[in-house]
């Protein structure tokens, strides 16, 4: 019905484990009838603020949400970007994002 009706079908989720597409897959697959462009994540959010201000970022997501990121720069970064990332969560990469 909503397809149907004059209004715009949006996903949004507060998810930073996984990108667009990971999510995009995992939907169609439960039947959902969705596209890519339909789906706004918190790390959309995260990279139109990135290119908005546009700075380069240290990326402390999951490697899985690494994708949304393409063709954002991170070299010589001046900005951070968390995530649910445990696994990057030590000492040395908590030494970089606050030098």
């Amino acid at each position: 019905r909503l397809r149907s009706a004059p209004v715009t079908v949006r996903f949004v989720t507060n998810t930073t484990k996984e990108s667009k597409r990971d999510l995009l897959e995992r939907l169609t697959g439960l039947g959902f009838d969705i596209a890519e462009h339909e789906i706004f994540t918190s790390l959309t959010a995260a990279r139109n603020l990135l290119e908005q201000q546009q700075v380069r970022p240290l990326l402390l997501v999951d490697d899985r949400a690494l994708p949304d990121f393409t063709g954002i720069g991170t070299d010589n970064p001046n900005a951070v970007v968390v995530g649910l990332a445990p696994e990057h969560f030590h000492y040395e990469m908590m030494n970089r994002a606050f030098r």
